[in-house]
């Protein structure tokens, strides 16, 4: 069976996209390798054993072009409303609170918040199917 490890984004701000993930969700670098032409930084925390890798090209002066094919990275957390107050108390922008139905019966609640560099991050309340 496999076990899902970590998911890759690119980067064009080092600096920039470590400070928001550490600040939005305590995201702190387990591993940096450094190469020639880009650099891998791998974030976690005590919560998950996924990591989150940012790649950080360094000939790249433009940002990315996202397409239409990237979804979203999701997070669960114990307490939807104080972790969207903090966010907003922080600056970062979060999106309006939002609950997910499906015929009469809640599913999710829910709220999205964009990185740097553009990428959507779901956060979800804890519990059900998104512990």
């Amino acid at each position: 069976m496999a076990k899902a490890i970590h998911s890759m984004i690119r980067v064009l701000n080092e600096a920039l996209s470590i400070d928001f993930y550490n600040r939005a969700f305590g995201l702190e670098i387990a591993d940096r390798l450094d190469f020639e032409t880009f650099t891998l930084i791998y974030l976690s925390n005590s919560e998950s054993s996924f990591e989150l890798e940012l790649t950080v090209n360094k000939d790249r002066a433009e940002p990315y072009d996202l397409g239409d094919g990237y979804g979203h990275l999701a997070v669960s957390v114990s307490d939807l409303d104080a972790e969207h107050g903090r966010l907003e108390a922080l600056g970062l922008n979060p999106k309006k609170i939002v609950a997910f139905n499906r015929d009469g019966v809640p599913i999710a609640r829910f709220f999205f918040i964009v990185d740097p560099d553009g990428y959507k991050i779901e956060v979800l309340q804890r519990g059900g199917r998104f512990n």
